[in-house]
């Protein structure tokens, strides 16, 4: 495969109310079949989906976790408010959201926002790749797939990466059971996070601090057949297991 990746330039600073699907297309001539990744943050902006720290008031667990993490109690507040569930409070918030994504501090931040304000994810990822991809549809009249992307760290590992928390038009994972190698053996346990891996490799053409670059189109990529059960199961997660039992 000749696979073609494109950060979108000349995007401005994205404010709410922003059309950002019309802004993309204004920037991009897409074809049938692209994928279009695009960072949470510019989205969640573009959906009002911020929230401003002076009017949010702490409560009594937000207070007792901030003492020991040294954060605002009113950003620990946010974050409670956006988990379903929390895994562990220290040295970091490792939190599960409504849609099963699962990330540090509920994916809550407070770069590339003015001060005094923060970013919450989408509360409903998957609807917002939906949503991107109908307008993209509408505007330009091609029929693309869409990756919403979050910037995790890595159990056992340094550094961020890009992983999907959203994506419509395709399924997460490449599912290559019952397939067989090179030499004729059949695969087993194969199955291939196709989405994580293109939201990875967008989240290194957009960086991480003032490059500017929310959304990336890559073209020419394979179609694939799969499944999008890429959250484990409570009952199947072994490292949410042994995260809860220190935890009680």
């Amino acid at each position: 495969m000749d696979i073609q990746v494109t950060g979108v330039l000349g995007l401005p600073l994205i404010q709410q109310g922003d059309d950002l699907p019309a802004m993309i297309c204004d920037r991009v001539t897409f074809e049938d079949g692209d994928i279009l990744v695009i960072a949470s943050s510019v989205y969640s902006k573009a959906r009002g989906f911020t929230r401003d720290l002076a009017a949010i008031t702490p409560g009594a667990d937000a207070v007792r976790i901030a003492a020991k993490t040294k954060e605002d109690p009113r950003f620990v507040q946010a974050v409670l408010d956006s988990s379903t569930d929390i895994l562990l409070e220290y040295p970091f918030i490792l939190s599960e959201l409504p849609s099963g994504h699962i990330g540090v501090r509920a994916g809550v931040d407070h770069s590339n926002v003015e001060d005094g304000r923060i970013i919450i994810l989408p509360p409903d990822p998957m609807g917002a790749a939906a949503e991107v991809r109908s307008a993209v549809r509408r505007i330009a009249g091609k029929d693309v797939r869409v990756i919403i992307t979050d910037t995790c760290g890595r159990s056992f590992r340094r550094g961020q990466t890009g992983i999907a928390i959203g994506w419509a038009g395709m399924t997460a994972i490449d599912d290559y059971r019952g397939d067989t190698d090179l030499f004729g053996h059949v695969l087993e346990i194969t199955e291939e996070a196709v989405v994580d891996e293109i939201a990875a490799f967008a989240n290194f053409i957009m960086g991480e601090s003032h490059q500017g670059v929310p959304a990336v189109v890559f073209r020419n990529c394979r179609a694939w057949k799969g499944h999008d059960m890429v959250y484990f199961t409570p009952e199947q997660d072994v490292i949410r297991t042994a995260l809860k039992s220190k935890k009680d």
